[in-house]
């Protein structure tokens, strides 16, 4: 698999009140399933014939399709009227990740208790460091776990109290669906760096990390859960069709929506932070252009490509940019890419790095061949990729290619979220922040990034400051402690 992009640290779903929860959920996370795609698991709440409820757990490495192949284990098995799910991000691979799947259950003195979550939550080392010397005992690595000993651990008697209680010693990013035994819980960091937004279908209240998760199950977006915000669905919400909304106690309400989630992350069909993805990456691509256009040098027309499939939308905004701006001009689908890739069995080295491009990219010759040729891409974070995708497509012999970037260089790693390598891996870190000498590297003929004030241009109308860039100008909303261990960020 390649891994020369970002991988976001997950996608959470949760459903109240529907006789087929876990089916919901099932289709919830295949919409999310972009999120993560190294596990995922569902809970659901159940009544038994003692007429006591209980948790019942299905979870496993692999997509959703995978995990969920065999349709009894919804149908038969996860039996119950609430639930929650949850897609794991990939990982270079942990010896503990199957202990890592989320959701995370567990059963004390007020009873079930199941989270899933999304992000990262920056105090973490210092919080499990307070909790072991009490006596907590950690079945995993991930700081998803804390959430669930602090729950625990609360001497209050109310559970929803609890959990506030527990998010309020949080920092960091934050995106969480937690289940008990009648209720669903929804919450979001104060600073609203991942997603988190309410659904509805007919009378069942859906939670979920993107709004294309409500379209596959066929339900209403009701609206965003507003940062610093904790909702609660139980019988008396379900009854009166109306969530309790709780803020828990912060300083200040300072909004820093991660912008990589308009560049990357988040499906173009989702409404996310106010906007429609889509929208947004047209406007990147169209800034791209303004900015930084390609002009053929011969009369023929500049043919402009994605990567597909995370910049098609930011192509689309690019090329009829060039067009307006009287630059002749043409969308081409010069990359075909494969959905179908699995296991591979490929030597390792330079070799193996040529192969899984191959593996998953391949190119229309005819589309490239003696052509002025523009990449369009929304992101580079190690180069390997993007140099052996700019090699294959000098197999076609275009003319000259040139290389556009919708987002500016990403110099710094990020602790909210985004699974990015460490500062010497990043290609822009390593080459000083030297665009001539990553275009010498990547081998085209030129190499432009929107800059950081371009891109906050594209957010000018909804608050440049309430969006975190952290990862390109090292400037983090939060205190971080630098000395946290990867692994204790795997989730």
């Amino acid at each position: 698999m390649l891994k020369d992009k970002p991988k976001c640290h997950c996608g959470v779903f949760g459903v109240f009140g529907s006789p087929n929860a876990s089916l919901k959920t099932y289709y919830g996370l295949h919409a999310l399933q972009h999120r993560g795609q190294e596990a995922c698991g569902i809970v659901t709440s159940s009544i038994n014939g003692k007429n006591k409820t209980i948790f019942i757990t299905h979870k496993g490495e692999g997509l959703v399709s995978e995990v969920f192949a065999d349709s009894d284990i919804l149908t038969t098995s996860l039996q119950g009227n609430n639930s929650i799910g949850h897609n794991r991000y990939s990982t270079t691979g942990s010896t503990e990740s199957v202990k890592n799947i989320q959701p995370f259950v567990v059963n004390y003195r007020l009873g079930n208790l199941a989270v899933a979550h999304n992000g990262n939550i920056t105090n973490a080392k210092e919080i499990r460091d307070e909790l072991v010397n009490e006596g907590a005992i950690f079945q995993t690595t991930s700081d998803t776990e804390i959430i669930l000993h602090l729950i625990a651990r609360s001497k209050l008697n109310d559970q929803v109290e609890q959990i506030k209680e527990a998010i309020e010693k949080l920092d960091g990013a934050f995106s969480l669906t937690i289940l008990t035994d009648d209720k669903l819980i929804a919450a979001r960091d104060c600073h609203g760096f991942r997603p988190l937004c309410l659904g509805k279908k007919d009378k069942t209240f859906i939670v979920a990390s993107e709004t294309c998760a409500f379209d596959i199950n066929m339900a209403e977006f009701v609206r965003e859960i507003e940062p610093g915000e904790i909702i609660v669905i139980d019988d008396e919400a379900f009854k009166e069709q109306k969530v309790k909304s709780i803020r828990f106690n912060v300083e200040e309400i300072k909004q820093k929506h991660c912008i990589f989630e308009y560049i990357y992350f988040s499906r173009p069909d989702s409404f996310v932070f106010g906007n429609n993805v889509d929208k947004m990456r047209r406007r990147l691509g169209k800034i791209l252009a303004s900015k930084h256009p390609v002009v053929s040098k011969d009369d023929k027309k500049v043919i402009v490509i994605s990567v597909p499939d995370s910049s098609n939308t930011c192509a689309l905004g690019y090329q009829r940019q060039l067009e307006k701006d009287g630059i002749n001009s043409k969308l081409e689908i010069g990359l075909i890419r494969s959905h179908y890739i699995g296991r591979t069995f490929i030597q390792p080295g330079q070799e193996k790095r040529e192969v899984s491009v191959r593996i998953k990219f391949n190119i229309v010759k005819g589309v490239l061949e003696n052509r002025t040729v523009v990449i369009v891409d929304d992101s580079v974070v190690r180069g390997t990729t993007s140099k052996q995708l700019v090699k294959l497509i000098r197999t076609a012999n275009p003319k000259e290619i040139h290389f556009r970037i919708s987002s500016p260089p990403i110099m710094h790693p990020c602790y909210y979220g985004m699974d990015f390598p460490s500062r010497n891996e990043l290609i822009a870190n390593k080459c000083e922040g030297n665009i001539q000498k990553i275009k010498e590297y990547l081998g085209v003929d030129s190499l432009e990034y929107l800059t950081m004030d371009e891109l906050l241009s594209c957010v000018e109308e909804d608050g440049k400051e309430n969006f975190c860039t952290a990862c390109f100008s090292g400037e983090y909303p939060t205190e971080v402690d630098f000395t946290f261990k990867k692994e204790i960020y795997e989730q």
